[in-house]
C-alpha cells in the first residue's frame, strides 16, 4: 500500500528496493547530510482551539478525544515518527469546541521544540487537489472540456513509445487513468537525494516519463498526470498554473501560510523540520529540498489550518459549482498497491471508507525529505488535517497513520453534544 506522493519505496536489508506487493507508502531516501541528534519527545496533548471572542470552556467540556490522542501517541512512540500534529474543525456542536488539536513528538529533533499545528510543511500530493480544482473551474467556465484529448491543449507533448495525447483526455489525466507512467519510477529517482537541489522543468519531467514502460494497471497513480494538468492550465489561461492556483484558491480563501516555494529549497516562516532514516539507521534532516520536481503535482507548502480551510471551502461549494464538484467525486477503484484497500480515486480526490460508516474525501501526500500531509472531510462536515515530519517506515506504521485519520473523523467528542 502506498500513500500518494511521490515514489512508493521500502528499505530492505541491502538498501532501497521497490515493493511489488503492498507498498509501504513513502519515498525512502538517503541524503548526504550529518545525522541529527535525538531530543526528548513531547507527550500527546489535546487542546480546544477557541474561536475569537468566544468565552472559553473547561477542557473537559470540549472532550478529551482520548482515542485520537492514544492513536497519535502510538504513531510517535511505537512507530518512531519524530512528530505528529492533527487539527480538527468540527461543523457540529458548540462553536467554542469546534476546533481542536492533538500533537505529539517534536518539530525539531535538534532543539526538542514540540510539534504543533501552526508550523508549515511540504504537503506533497495534496497539491493535486488544488490543481484539479482549477482545471474543473476552467471546465465550468467552458474554457476547456474534460473529455477533450490533451493533444488539443498541448500539441505534440505526449507522443512516442506508444503514448499518444490524441487518445488521452483531460478527465483521464485527473483520474490517473491516462495510462501514463510516473516519472518518479525512472532509474534516476532511485537515489532522489542526488537530485535534491536541481531545478526541473515540467516538459522535461514529462519527457522522462514517456521513456518508461507502460503501466500494467488501468488505474496507475502518476504525478506525471498532474504536471501535465498544470501545463493544460497554462495553455488555456496564458498564465503559469502557480499564478492561477494562487489567484483562484490561495488568495481568495486567505490561505496565508500556503505558497509555492519555486527554486528555494528552504522553508519560509515557522515550520517543522522533516526527517528520514539513512542507511546507517540514523535520522537525517531532509527539510531543505528543491521541489520543482513536484510542481503542480506536489510542490505546495501549507499548514493544517490552511488545508482544513481549503477542504471546507471545496466541499462547501465555494470553489466549484455543484456539477463540477459531483464530477470530482465520481470515482474509480484505486490499485491497493498504490494506495490502500478500499480507496477510490476521483478527479484529484481520494475517497476511503470509515470504521464508523460513510466515507472520507481528501488527499494525502509525502515528499522525499520526510514530510507527510493529509486533509480529509467526513460525512458530517468534520475536517481533519494531519502533519507528520517523518514518513512511516513499515506497513504497520502506515495503517497506524490511517487509524489516526479514522479516529479524528469517527471519535465522538463533547463538541458533538450540547456542552454541560
Amino acid at each position: 500500500m502506498a500513500i500518494p506522493l511521490l515514489k512508493p519505496m521500502v528499505r530492505g536489508r541491502t538498501g532501497i528496493r521497490r515493493r511489488t506487493g503492498l507498498a509501504a507508502a513513502a519515498t525512502a531516501v538517503v541524503l548526504a547530510a550529518a545525522p541529527v541528534a535525538a531530543a526528548p519527545v513531547a507527550s500527546a496533548q489535546t487542546r480546544p482551539l477557541v474561536a475569537p471572542q468566544a468565552p472559553p470552556l473547561a477542557p473537559h467540556r470540549c472532550g478529551t478525544h482520548d482515542a485520537l490522542r492514544r492513536s497519535v501517541h502510538h504513531l510517535v512512540t511505537h512507530d518512531r515518527i519524530a512528530g505528529a500534529a492533527v487539527l480538527v474543525d468540527d461543523a457540529v456542536g458548540d462553536v467554542r469546541c469546534a476546533r481542536w488539536s492533538v500533537t505529539d513528538g517534536v518539530a525539531d529533533l535538534r532543539t526538542g521544540r514540540p510539534m504543533n499545528t501552526t508550523d508549515r510543511l511540504r504537503i506533497g500530493s495534496v497539491t493535486k487537489t488544488f490543481t484539479a480544482t482549477v482545471v474543473l473551474q476552467l471546465a465550468a467556465e467552458r474554457r476547456l472540456s474534460l473529455d477533450t484529448p490533451v493533444e488539443r491543449y498541448l500539441p505534440g507533448l505526449i507522443r512516442g513509445s506508444g503514448y499518444d495525447g490524441r487518445r488521452i483526455t483531460v478527465r483521464q489525466i485527473l483520474r490517473h487513468t491516462s495510462g501514463l507512467p510516473d516519472y518518479l519510477d525512472a532509474p534516476a529517482w532511485e537515489h532522489p537525494e542526488r537530485l535534491r537541489y536541481r531545478h526541473f522543468e515540467p516538459r522535461e519531467i514529462v519527457a522522462q516519463a514517456l521513456r518508461l514502460p507502460h503501466p500494467k494497471q488501468s488505474w496507475h497513480y502518476a504525478t506525471t498526470n498532474y504536471v501535465i494538468a498544470g501545463l493544460i492550465v497554462q495553455a488555456v489561461t496564458g498564465h503559469s498554473p502557480e499564478t492561477e492556483i494562487t489567484r483562484r484558491i490561495i488568495a481568495p480563501l486567505g490561505l496565508h501560510d500556503t505558497y509555492w516555494p519555486g527554486d528555494d529549497p528552504r522553508l519560509q516562516g515557522p515550520h517543522s523540520h522533516s526527517y528520514f532514516t539513512a542507511d546507517d539507521g540514523r535520522r537525517t534532516d531532509g527539510t531543505s529540498w528543491n521541489m520543482t520536481f513536484g510542481g503542480t503535482g506536489g510542490a505546495l507548502v501549507s499548514t493544517p489550518a490552511d488545508l482544513n480551510r481549503f477542504a471546507t471551502a471545496l466541499f462547501g461549494g465555494r470553489l466549484l459549482p455543484a456539477a463540477q464538484l459531483a464530477q470530482m467525486r465520481r470515482t474509480v477503484a484505486a490499485d491497493p498497491d498504490r494506495l490502500w484497500p478500499g480507496a477510490r480515486y476521483g478527479l484529484g480526490l481520494i475517497s476511503s471508507p470509515l470504521s464508523c460508516g460513510g466515507t472520507w474525501w481528501g488527499h494525502a501526500g509525502t515528499v522525499p525529505g520526510g514530510h507527510r500531509a493529509l486533509v480529509a472531510v467526513g460525512p458530517g462536515g468534520r475536517s481533519v488535517a494531519v502533519a507528520l515530519n517523518e514518513i512511516p517506515a513499515t506497513l504497520r506504521a502506515e495503517l497506524d497513520f490511517l487509524d489516526v485519520v479514522d479516529k479524528a473523523l469517527c471519535e465522538r467528542g463533547t463538541s458533538e453534544r450540547t456542552p454541560l
